[in-house]
């Protein structure tokens, strides 16, 4: 993301939590002068992702707040491992607090789910990859907290490649109309979605570069792979869960595209906890 699309997000998240009257609780109940330190730390093992992002969030409320990060994005912490020291002025520190915990969990939950994945598949060739199934606006957030789990971004948009899946088939009426019309407009490189091994043989003899292999049994996924060769890169994609994914890889595919890496990992547990000087 540019500087200046993450400062439009974190100012929009802020605004979003501020509201019109600001952090009325702080306001009232705390005295102005007074200084706390706070120590975030993790309430389980987790790979970290989204700390510069959490320490502008405080810096924005107040730039004069003290950040200290004790270590890095991709980072391996257990249940207990500091992730930063923050200290400042009482009330900016606790009206940023929520905002910077929403960021910093969420993004760290998804580098925890797609390390998850990631491990799953350790000792074969297949390469885990993300989807385009993100919360609108933050693609470019989560597809980074995913590589930080060590999974490899898939399309960014939609004019990064040709993706043909079964909507775009029934459309066009065949897969070979459709990639012969992708082909036609010049667009490299060209994958499309195929759910038989009729549709796979269809593909390779019009030529793509690579094929999603969609919902195929661990059996139908053998028989495909034997049959793309090195004719193009496979792709199998569709309900996989951490119970499959390594029988998935197993079967040859060069890579597994999962959505709920992005689309539904569970933000982590990450505490800020007050200690006064």
């Amino acid at each position: 993301m540019t500087p200046e699309r993450v400062e439009h997000l974190i100012a929009d998240a802020l605004a979003e939590d501020l509201g019109h009257g600001g952090d009325i609780t702080s306001n009232s109940t705390i005295p102005e002068d007074l200084h706390f330190q706070g120590v975030l730390a993790a309430r389980q093992d987790m790979v970290v992702a989204g700390l510069d992002l959490a320490w502008l969030v405080f810096a924005t409320v107040d730039d004069t707040i003290d950040w200290q990060a004790k270590c890095k994005d991709g980072d391996v912490l257990k249940a207990g491992d500091v992730v930063a020291h923050v200290s400042g002025q009482a009330r900016a520190l606790l009206t940023a607090e929520r905002t910077a915990l929403n960021l910093l969990q969420h993004l760290s939950g998804i580098a925890t789910l797609a390390k998850t994945y990631v491990d799953a598949v350790a000792g074969t060739d297949t390469t885990i990859l993300d989807t385009r199934k993100t919360l609108p606006g933050y693609r470019e957030l989560a597809k980074y907290a995913a590589r930080m789990g060590g999974a490899t971004n898939h399309r960014m948009r939609l004019d990064d490649a040709v993706l043909i899946k079964d909507n775009h088939i029934a459309v066009a009426g065949s897969i070979t109309a459709a990639i012969t019309g992708a082909k036609a407009a010049g667009h490299s490189p060209i994958e499309v979605e195929c759910d038989t091994l009729d549709q796979v043989r269809e593909a390779l003899d019009v030529g793509v570069d690579a094929i999603l292999l969609d919902n195929m049994s661990v059996e139908q996924l053998v028989e495909a792979v034997a049959l793309i060769g090195d004719q193009a890169r496979s792709e199998a994609s569709g309900g996989v869960t951490l119970e499959t994914v390594r029988a998935i890889a197993q079967t040859g595919v060069n890579s597994i595209s999962i959505g709920r890496i992005t689309q539904s990992a569970p933000a982590v547990d990450i505490g800020l906890d007050w200690q006064t000087n």
